[in-house]
């Protein structure tokens, strides 16, 4: 049995997450859920929107399942979630961005994956006033960390019997930062002949991926491009609704939608499960339990295609509960 954190968020939080633990539960892999707080309700109970119990909880377990949370204001944190992945040292978002069909989108058979630095870059909010007049922000770029990623990213194209690998970057104008991010993958690559690699200056790459998305497979990039460039790879599918991810480090790994909480929403039924129902899936192959992972995402692409059981924003009428049973039900009827 796998012992994992379960984080239910804010908003539209519970409601998601609740729709993945049911259709987790109908693969039979046997997980026990250990309880944890963070965002609005953490602050309201614990005064902290993220307790040392729940950063204590998944350094222990190693793996978190998370709904959508809400920075509250004047909490002393920009961001919960970067907070989290801070804490953790959970250096790799890795954002798969994959065609269903049923789900509207200009494209079809998009099967791309964003690998992004999380540590970082511009990202990480280094800044500070210049005077009363002016702001500076600090981009860091370090061996260490440009290694890391590129790594995970060969390792992980390897593992999942992929193709191609693409760095992108700004190394033509940021010929420091960016150009030490570009030689740190220039050698992790030559370490790995058997993996096609090539450059993308990202101005470029977000020009190519609108165009000939095809031709993609798995990207590396620094933190800020990543955050970009998977939001836009999110619209090539359908939108944030269909778009998982996780937050990987050495020894942790935490598993989220990419949509945030969405709290006019909260209570109402009514939000797509898919995204949290496949970040679920992707814990479930970072276990190792490859069968379980492959059947929810078979699950997930039947309910899609027949449209009879899905929430408003992919056409139908279903709730959000609905439709997490729906793909439970197709998971167990496969097993």
């Amino acid at each position: 049995m796998y012992k994992v954190t379960l984080i239910r968020g804010d908003g539209i939080g519970p409601e998601v997450v609740a729709a993945a633990v049911a259709v987790v539960e109908a693969s039979g892999v046997a997980i026990a859920w250990e309880e944890a707080l963070a965002g609005e309700e953490a602050l309201e109970r614990c005064g902290t929107p993220l307790p040392e119990k729940t950063l204590a909880s998944l350094r222990e377990t190693g793996v978190g399942l998370k709904g959508p949370l809400t920075t509250p204001i004047g909490s002393g944190y920009r961001s919960i979630n970067v907070a989290l992945r801070k804490a953790l040292d959970l250096y790799v978002n890795l954002r798969p961005a994959k065609s269903y069909p049923g789900v509207r989108s200009l494209y079809r058979d998009i099967d791309l994956v964003v690998v992004r630095e999380n540590t970082e870059d511009l990202y990480a909010g280094v800044e500070h006033m210049v005077g009363p007049d002016a702001a500076e922000s600090i981009k860091i770029i370090t061996r260490r960390a440009s290694e890391r990623i590129v790594r995970y990213a060969f390792d992980y194209t390897r593992r999942q019997g992929r193709r191609k690998i693409t760095a992108v970057h700004k190394a033509n104008i940021l010929k420091l930062s960016d150009g030490l991010f570009l030689e740190a993958a220039r050698t992790v690559a030559a370490q790995y002949p058997a993996i096609e690699f090539e450059e993308r200056i990202v101005d470029n790459m977000a020009m190519q991926l609108v165009q000939k998305p095809h031709l993609y497979d798995v990207m590396v990039m620094p933190n800020l491009y990543g955050d970009i460039l998977s939001d836009l790879c999110a619209g090539l599918i359908g939108g944030l609704g269909v778009a998982p991810s996780a937050n990987i480090g050495d020894g942790t790994a935490l598993f989220e939608p990419v949509h945030g909480s969405a709290p006019k929403y909260r209570g109402k039924d009514q939000v797509n499960p898919t995204a949290t129902i496949l970040s679920a899936a992707l814990m479930l192959r970072h276990l190792g339990e490859e069968k379980a992972a492959l059947g929810i995402e078979k699950a997930v692409a039947a309910v899609l295609r027949e449209g009879q059981t899905v929430t408003y924003d992919l056409g139908g009428s279903a709730g959000t509960a609905a439709m997490g049973r729906a793909i439970a039900a197709a998971v167990s009827a496969n097993r």
